[in-house]
């Protein structure tokens, strides 16, 4: 049972870092299309970055839930504890946040693969940028205090 513990374990970190990474590559990526002005490069990026959420993030999102919940029993860990209310309700955040994200994302890949697009003429566009930048910052800020919990797991939170 050890073994299938490191397993899940390897699993679990290995799922945080690509949920970590893949947003970290579609926040930037997304922001220097936006800044470089390039409607073209701007089209070809919104369009990648949603398949990017569904290919990694997505999937390992789910992985990590899993995994999370193995661990926590596993490890005798109780659901009621306040460490887990508060990286669960962390957890919540993030996820409400992603799917905001994702629906921006979509919107804005449809705002710019409209015959004429230019990003500097588009409020739209421009808006929903914000509200994206603005959620992913939040998201981004969630995670990294999960992380924290999930390594520190502070003593007075069980």
């Amino acid at each position: 049972m050890e073994s299938m513990y490191f397993t899940m374990k390897l699993l679990h970190i290995l799922a945080a870092v690509v949920v970590m990474g893949t947003g970290a590559g579609i926040a930037f990526f997304m922001l220097m299309a936006v800044v470089s002005k390039n409607n073209t490069v701007i089209k070809v990026i919104t369009k990648h970055v949603v398949l990017a959420d569904w290919l990694f993030t997505f999937p390992f999102v789910l992985l990590q839930i899993c995994t999370g919940g193995w661990l926590m029993q596993y490890l005798g860990f109780s659901f009621q504890s306040p460490w887990f209310q508060t990286v669960g309700s962390l957890y919540l955040l993030i996820g409400l946040c992603w799917m905001f994200v994702v629906w921006i994302q979509y919107r804005l890949k449809n705002i710019a693969q409209q015959e004429g697009f230019n990003v500097l003429d588009n409020r739209a566009f421009k808006r929903m940028f914000r509200c994206w930048l603005f959620l992913g910052f939040v998201a981004f800020s969630a995670l990294i205090i999960v992380f924290y919990y999930m390594v520190f797991k502070p003593a007075k939170f069980f």
